[in-house]
């Protein structure tokens, strides 16, 4: 059977859900590292979310959507949307559960995305992104035609209380390394998945979603109080993660309920942090993972002492990659 449209969820995300997720989730995968690391002479906390299966957080959600299907949903298979880490996570749980499973992916995805996903079995179906075509209609298409259920990347209850389990491990590692729940979390947004579940998993931390420069309709939405999207013909950006045209009624009813405000970061800025990352974390993040801490060395983000920073994702193309960790840190 197919889920409802992300405009029209079945129910609303919850924190209960949350907690119900990092369980399933506890019980299948250990937490990530949550590493400190000196900004502007405060610590920062690092959650490496790079460093999970599939190299980025999105197999929280994707865990916890499939894992809670029947066996008629699972019969018909899934279909989700997403540049690459969606994809994968996705593409790992229906693999785990023995779930077909079809991605819409855009044509100009990283080659080493695409190529992971069908490394793990999934079908992926390509489409024109530069060209302007809709994946979301492309997906919902496919649903129909199959009677697949739909795993939104982002505009999903279960997806949006899955990525909440980040903060409910963030919260606990920050007890017992920092001395106290985390104040602020600074987090990438690109749909608003992963912020509208950190901010249902801890009530109590300011939540700081981070988007790149004219891709930042979320923060703009949220200035505005109602969901805008995209500008026409948005620059180029490498953060091929966050690159989604604007966020869902599911996810901004929560983040407008808890009063959130977003910043954008610059491409070089992005860069800067990704370099930050690899020369002081030794860790690899690929430019949308990277947006959060940019916020973060920029100064645009506060930060004091009990600040958290989501690594998001680490999936980079190697050769891409190599050249932006060669340059100068000034670019």
């Amino acid at each position: 059977m197919t889920n409802p449209s992300p405009d029209t969820p079945q129910r609303e995300p919850t924190s209960e859900g949350v907690a119900r997720a990092a369980k399933k989730i506890a019980a299948l995968l250990p937490p990530t590292p949550l590493l400190p690391l000196e900004v502007g002479g405060a610590t920062v906390w690092c959650k490496a979310e790079s460093l999970q299966p599939v190299g980025a957080f999105k197999i929280r959600g994707a865990w916890h959507r499939l894992s809670d299907m029947g066996e008629e949903e699972r019969a018909h298979g899934v279909v989700a949307v997403s540049s690459g880490n969606h994809a994968q996570g996705v593409a790992w749980a229906a693999r785990r559960l023995g779930i077909h499973a079809a991605i819409v992916m855009p044509n100009d995805a990283p080659a080493v995305k695409l190529a992971n996903t069908r490394a793990l079995g999934a079908e992926v179906v390509l489409y024109d992104r530069p060209g302007g075509e809709d994946r979301d209609v492309i997906s919902r298409a496919l649903c129909s035609e199959r009677g697949a259920t739909l795993v939104h990347a982002y505009g999903d209850p279960w997806v949006i209380e899955g990525q909440g389990s980040a903060g409910l491990e963030i919260a606990e590692q920050m007890e017992r390394l920092a001395g106290g729940s985390p104040t602020r979390i600074v987090c990438p947004c690109g749909g608003g998945g992963l912020t509208a579940g950190l901010a249902l998993a801890c009530p109590d931390a300011e939540i700081v979603p981070v988007e790149p420069e004219g891709w930042d309709d979320v923060r703009r939405s949220l200035e505005q109080g109602r969901i805008v999207p995209v500008q026409p013909s948005p620059p180029p950006t490498a953060c091929d993660a966050l690159q989604t045209p604007r966020t869902f009624p599911i996810n901004f009813a929560v983040m407008k309920a808890r009063g959130l405000r977003g910043i954008s970061v610059t491409e070089s800025e992005i860069r800067a942090a990704q370099r930050l990352a690899f020369n002081t974390l030794r860790l690899v993040i690929e430019p949308g993972g990277a947006a959060a801490l940019a916020a973060i060395m920029t100064g645009k983000a506060a930060t004091d002492g009990h600040t958290a920073v989501v690594l998001s994702g680490g999936n980079v193309d190697p050769a891409a990659y190599a050249a932006i960790v060669a340059k100068p840190s000034h670019d």
